[in-house]
């Protein structure tokens, strides 16, 4: 029983630990972060007097550096949106998942937003922006161009350049478009643009060389952005740089890193690499088989707060009457699952990582699989969730069973227990040898009744990563006031849930299922004796406490599978108790005892 609460204890501390990790150095942090990006703007408003560039303009990769850092000037005052985009000639994109436009000037991926994601709950609220233009206060784009040879005086296109539509009006997934330049030099430009149902551009580049004289190029590809999302401090998820390679295997880069550590360079023939959020990414993929070299980079100064990927290919010689044709992919869009798993079966190299599964991939991902098929068929995550802690424990019920079964001995050894502590009380190693020789011949592992917990742990945190980074997730409804499951539950016993007008701290929102994950969790500590030490006796008592104040900023939805699971173990162990012959402790705590028929343990 010793090294039973022992154990207890430890994972009692490790509670305390991530509470305390949370609240006291999580939080903080994002609060740090949320400040000193709005320090940063008033500084970037007053910065009129400064040499002015255009915000969040790109820095071109270098033939022979990682990414050139010189020429980057503290930006002027942010344009509206609606400003940026009409100071260039556009190309609608509309598809039944985006809507946006392609900009003429510099032929970048700039204004983009996804036709099935709200900002919030409300069905009016605005669409999800991924993408935004350079001069607004967060810009956020891709481009593809090329580079010219070390001491060449070739004209290439560049961000100022306006390209003429060749073909095409509208770019759907049913009418790509083609774009056309000449430097005046014997080189055409031509560029080819698709799109499919979801969210992958296909950017076909093709040089033609109808001069005298060979030229050569370094075709390059970017994702650029000012600014990182709020709150993008978790520690269960990765936001900011992503990528995939075979010769290095996965680069991910936080936005705090990236500004720290300084540049990340890669080289290989296949990969991807981009700029990922919670639920959006922006993913460029060079053609496979050329040679590249990648690189992840933030901008030395913190007031600019500028992150680019970008790749560069080897040098391509482009021969006089000859051509030249790449190809490039632009992922732009939603992390769905599906769509990402199709993308991946497509030839895209491991793609499917994009989405960041953890370490328990191995559960997260069947976990997930299984929530959302069941999803399908019942028509609600929230019964899915529930539907899925019944099969959990189907499936583990036989070594849940044989658990609880050994706790119910556990529980009729424990007269002949305190018989043998009062005995040997002073003498504490002979009295742990008894109290092991008790064990040995009652066949009775101590250790039997940490199982579920162990078992329960590892599925917790699958199911939390499930509900906090897929986006199917996102806004998904239950019943009543829950009307997002990846969301905390809204409501707070502080203000009596909404009936008092005050907004309480997010350390007092407490609302009503975390209130009865927290009962649960008392009846099924209570289904047992507290111990005799005093201080075990106290951490039994608290800890209920402590795990509500610690999950009501949970999703709602991993509140829910907890409070379910909880009242499962209860049903499961009071069956399994009364089987043995062993009292339910918590009726005869509450004088309820006579009324269920608790019974005492037989001799």
């Amino acid at each position: 029983m010793g090294d039973n609460r022992n154990f207890i204890i430890a994972i009692f501390l490790s509670v305390l630990v991530f509470v305390g990790w949370q609240y006291f150095v999580i939080e903080p942090q994002v609060e740090a972060e949320r400040a000193r990006q709005e320090a940063v703007a008033p500084a970037r408003e007053g910065a009129a007097d400064e040499p002015a560039a255009t915000p969040g303009e790109a820095r071109l990769p270098s033939v022979d550096e990682p990414v050139q850092r010189s020429g980057q000037t503290v930006p002027g005052p942010a344009i509206a949106t609606g400003e940026a985009l009409a100071a260039s000639p556009r190309v609608p994109i509309r598809s039944s998942e985006l809507d946006g436009s392609l900009s003429l000037r510099g032929a970048r991926f700039d204004d983009l937003k996804l036709r099935q994601y709200r900002v919030s709950t409300d069905p009016a609220s605005p669409e999800v922006t991924l993408l935004a233009p350079a001069g607004t206060s967060t810009p956020y784009f891709a481009e593809f161009g090329f580079i010219p040879a070390p001491g060449s005086n070739i004209a290439l296109p560049g961000s100022r350049t306006e390209w003429q539509l060749a073909e095409g009006e509208v770019l759907t997934p049913e009418t790509p478009v083609t774009l056309r330049w000449e430097n005046g030099q014997g080189l055409t430009f031509l560029r080819r643009i698709s799109v499919d149902e979801h969210f992958l551009f296909t950017v076909t580049d093709r040089v033609e060389n109808n001069g005298g004289s060979a030229v050569t190029l370094y075709p390059y590809g970017l994702v650029s952005r000012t600014g990182s999302p709020p709150g993008s401090a978790f520690f269960i998820l990765h936001e900011g740089f992503i990528g995939e390679f075979p010769s290095v295997g996965e680069v991910a880069v936080s936005y705090k890193n990236a500004a720290d550590d300084g540049p990340v360079k890669v080289t290989d023939t296949d990969g991807w690499l981009g700029i990922t959020d919670k639920y959006w990414a922006a993913a460029i993929v060079p053609q496979t088989g050329e040679t590249f070299v990648a690189n992840f980079s933030a901008h030395p100064d913190p007031t600019v707060q500028n992150y680019q990927a970008d790749f560069r290919y080897a040098a391509q010689d482009v021969p006089a009457g000859g051509s030249v044709e790449i190809e490039n992919r632009l992922f732009a869009g939603a992390k769905v699952s599906s769509v990402i798993d199709s993308y991946h079966q497509a030839g895209i190299y491991k793609f499917n990582l994009l989405i960041d599964w953890g370490w328990f991939w191995f559960l997260t991902q069947p976990l997930f699989k299984l929530l959302h098929y069941i999803a399908l068929y019942v028509g609600n995550f929230g019964v899915a969730i529930l539907l899925v802690t019944v099969l959990i424990k189907l499936v583990f019920y036989p070594l849940a069973n044989k658990s609880y079964v050994a706790m119910s001995k556990m529980k009729k050894l424990q007269p002949e227990m305190e018989k043998l502590r009062e005995r040997y009380k002073d003498d504490r190693l002979k009295q742990q040898q008894e109290i092991m020789e008790l064990y040995k011949k009652e066949q009775v592992n101590p250790l039997a009744g940490c199982l579920p917990v162990l078992i329960q742990i590892p599925v917790f945190f699958a199911l939390y990563k499930v509900l906090f980074v897929t986006i199917e997730m996102r806004h998904a409804p239950f019943f009543g006031w829950i009307d997002d499951l990846s969301a905390p539950d809204p409501t707070s016993i502080f203000n009596l849930f909404g009936l008092i007008p005050w907004d309480p701290p997010s350390l007092l929102l407490i609302g009503i299922w975390p209130i009865i994950m927290g009962f649960t969790m008392f009846v099924q500590m209570r289904m047992n004796p507290l111990p005799a030490d005093p201080i075990q006796a106290q951490i039994f008592t608290w800890m209920p406490i402590i795990f509500t104040f610690m999950l009501a900023g949970f999703p709602a939805g991993l509140v829910i599978y907890w409070a379910w699971n909880n009242t499962l173990s209860v049903i499961q162990q009071g069956v399994i108790m009364k089987r043995q012959g062993v009292p339910i402790e918590i009726f005869s705590n509450l004088g309820l005892d006579k009324l269920v028929g608790g019974s005492k343990p037989k001799s």
